[in-house]
């Protein structure tokens, strides 16, 4: 039987890291501003990274999964180190999953440094109808930037089509390393569509809607705050990196709306981003 403790979920926003190829002029394309863009990558990946760190510390294998710091958690398969040291409290109600790399920076197994503690508050499996998981941080900090605030993920049972749904809620904020702050809200619905009956990840499959807003403060200027929802829902192969189809949309506070395409289906590393009416070829890292 499959155990999971959260959805091992990559939140990427496409529209990050984007690499324009288009053969317009200047004139034509003088809407290129992509901070907020870049600041909602970040924000997305930071908190999703974390339900991934929590899934991986907290899965193991049967017989493994409530003993501490066994070697399963720290495989080359799993995004933590020999440095992260795990206790699972189940005891406690609510139950407590702690992960604590440590005071000083740590180089993880996905190539990201890492410092501080990340804090699992759950009530039940990740299977269990009602279960919630409330994820929260002690000091804790990715490639030198400052991660607060609170994530949660509640198990809101199954949909009429026979699928497990999940509400999931961001309130975060994020301090760069290099000045400035990102606050940023996530409100959206995850369902289950493919793999809960098997005992492997790879084959799990998600639909996932909702909106987000945020706020990039940069270390001077002015604050840019932005919105953006899914307008068809965004679909998640666990064994593709990246999202496989499904649209949003992001709207910077004074700029036209981008609107983002991920395709119809293929796993590869595209997407299409629209700005005033061109389209750009976008290159996802």
């Amino acid at each position: 039987m499959k155990i999971k403790f959260a959805p091992r979920l990559l939140m990427t926003a496409a529209v990050v890291s984007l690499v324009f190829v288009s053969c317009r002029k200047e004139k034509d394309d003088d809407d290129k501003e992509t901070t907020s863009a870049r600041d909602n990558a970040l924000a997305e990946s930071t908190f999703s990274d974390v339900v991934n760190i929590a899934d991986q510390a907290a899965t193991g294998s049967l017989a493994t999964y409530f003993a501490p710091n066994s070697s399963e958690y720290k495989s080359a398969a799993s995004m933590l180190s020999t440095c992260a040291t795990i206790t699972n409290d189940t005891v406690a109600v609510p139950h407590m999953l702690t992960i604590n790399f440590g005071t000083t920076n740590c180089l993880c197994n996905d190539g990201r440094y890492r410092r501080g503690i990340i804090n699992v508050s759950y009530t039940g499996m990740y299977r269990d109808s009602a279960s919630t998981h409330t994820i929260t941080f002690s000091n804790y900090y990715v490639e030198n930037n400052k991660v607060s605030g609170t994530k949660t993920v509640v198990n809101n049972g199954h949909n009429a089509a026979g699928h497990l749904t999940y509400a999931v809620t961001v309130n975060g904020q994020i301090d760069k390393a290099l000045g400035g702050t990102i606050t940023w809200t996530s409100n959206r619905t995850r369902e289950w569509l493919v793999g809960e009956s098997t005992p492997t990840w790879g084959d799990d499959i998600y639909l996932i809607t909702g909106s987000a807003t945020g706020v990039s403060t940069p270390a001077s200027g002015t604050s840019t705050s932005y919105t953006i929802n899914i307008t068809q829902a965004l679909r998640k192969e666990l064994g593709c990196r990246h999202f496989v189809s499904g649209k949003f949309e992001l709207t910077p506070s004074g700029k036209a709306t981008r609107y983002v395409d991920f395709g119809t289906g293929a796993c590869d590393n595209t997407a299409m981003v629209t700005i005033n009416g061109h389209n750009y070829n976008v290159t996802l890292n």
